[in-house]
């Protein structure tokens, strides 16, 4: 069972860069596909970004693209979340996930996901 520890998260203010940490506790490559999902108070969690097991499929939801970047170390079966020009309605739990797969593409439904992370906190101040 692989275990997921998010980092990087914290307060930042509007206009604003992070940079978020996945660390999984075992390789990761060709097998899992991985995802940053985000909750924010009294919402439901919602799809962020995606890699693809194979590195060649991204997929962003339309309020972070060309803001966010999705990428993945296999070498250090770290994924991360670039953050640029963040805004008040950023701030939530961002949580790492990875699915089992034999499949190309990403999932955007958080019940395909076999694994997931603690979460970490981002806060855009205004």
């Amino acid at each position: 069972q692989v275990q997921l520890v998010e980092s990087g998260g914290g307060l930042v203010q509007a206009g604003g860069s992070l940079r978020l940490s996945c660390a999984a506790s075992e390789r990761t490559s060709s097998t899992y596909a991985m995802s940053w999902f985000r909750q924010a108070p009294g919402k439901e969690r919602e799809f962020v970004a995606g890699i693809s097991r194979t590195v060649v499929i991204t997929e962003y939801a339309d309020s972070v693209k060309g803001r966010f970047t999705i990428s993945r170390d296999d070498a250090k079966n770290t994924v991360y979340l670039q953050m640029n020009s963040l805004q008040p309605e950023d701030t939530a739990v961002y949580s790492c996930a990875a699915r089992i797969t034999r499949r190309a593409g990403v999932t955007l439904r958080p019940d395909a996901y076999d694994y997931w992370g603690q979460g970490t906190q981002v806060t855009v101040s205004s």
